[in-house]
């Protein structure tokens, strides 16, 4: 009977995951196909909230949680913006299809083809679950102390991968501040957007705040369940920009100025890296947590917060400064075209 309904879950499993698979293809074919690019970005987070479904089923949840925030949530909505400076619709012919087919034919050949040497899918004799993983698995409840073995090896074990990666994203928010000017808030700035619609207004008014206490919770709850400083950055960056949304970026910005979002911006970078430094002062190595109190599972959870504040921070400041910058590009247009 046991054996019965484990056979009935694994066909239920199989069926879900082709079904998966096939819409995130129909999906990428309506991406590459279509010409009206509202139609792309609107499948793109189509195609985000699918693999956020896939990385469910594969148990990958705190992946699924950052795509879902990411790729279907701030990706779609800064690709709209976009749109709204270039115009909808690509402008002359499809003149190197060819070219670009061919290259992409090839690249996607000779991917397949790498593939071929790699363990079947689930194969317990795979390198990956031979050595690193069974160490992360069997020692990290000792030697980190927490229960989220994802945060243990994101925050602790490869902390050095964690904070080059936050190096990145302050570097891009730099690159669009260079790129994309902030220009002045008005001496008297106006409730602009959406602002007319009261029902709107007062559903945002009412989102916001349980928005903004589900990113802290996010934050904080990390070390014990999916969650961590890049998904509360991004959450808490929605908040954000559901409020410029409905009252003008000029009001948004008097509430979270873009030189307090440049100061956070680092400060949440020298953050991270101050805890390396710390830990390097006590005698240990850089981001070694250990040392930063008398028993070394406690140092871990010190270090793993501070340094997980530090990425929700810089998280946080640079999307909503990069939203700035491209709301920022457009009022000019739609204040030329009143």
């Amino acid at each position: 009977m046991a054996s019965e309904t484990a056979k009935e879950g694994s066909v239920i499993e199989l069926f879900i995951n082709i079904s998966l698979l096939s819409l995130l293809l129909a999906t990428a074919l309506g991406i590459v196909l279509s010409r009206d690019l509202l139609a792309v970005v609107m499948l793109s987070g189509i195609y985000g909230f699918l693999s956020a479904s896939f990385f469910v089923l594969m148990d990958a949840v705190d992946v699924a949680f950052t795509e879902a925030a990411v790729g279907s949530g701030i990706s779609p909505l800064l690709m709209l913006l976009t749109l709204a400076l270039v115009g909808r619709y690509e402008s002359g012919p499809r003149s190197r299809t060819l070219p670009a087919l061919t290259l992409v034919s090839i690249t996607g050949a000779l991917l397949i083809i790498g593939t071929l040497d790699m363990p079947a899918f689930g194969d317990a004799t795979a390198p990956a679950h031979q050595h690193v993983g069974p160490r992360y698995i069997n020692d990290s409840g000792a030697e980190i102390g927490i229960p989220n073995m994802v945060t243990s090896v994101l925050a602790s074990y490869r902390g050095f991968d964690t904070f080059g990666e936050v190096v990145v994203i302050f570097t891009a928010g730099i690159g669009v501040l260079s790129l994309l000017a902030l220009r002045p808030v008005p001496a008297t700035p106006k409730a602009k957007g959406a602002h007319d619609h009261k029902i709107l207004r007062v559903v945002s008014k009412i989102l916001i705040p349980p928005i903004l206490i589900f990113a802290l919770y996010v934050q904080f709850h990390g070390d014990y369940g999916p969650g961590g400083g890049f998904q509360a950055g991004v959450i808490f960056a929605a908040a954000i920009i559901l409020y410029t949304m409905f009252f003008g970026v000029d009001m948004a910005r008097r509430v979270m100025g873009s030189t307090l979002l440049r100061v956070l911006a680092a400060c949440g970078v020298l953050l991270y890296g101050s805890v390396g430094v710390v830990s390097m002062l006590n005698g240990g190595n850089f981001l070694d947590y250990s040392v930063l109190a008398q028993s070394a599972t406690a140092g871990q959870h010190i270090g793993i917060i501070a340094i997980e504040l530090g990425v929700g921070i810089t998280v946080a400041a640079v999307m909503i400064l990069i939203f700035y910058c491209f709301v920022s590009q457009l009022a000019p247009a739609q204040e030329d075209g009143q």
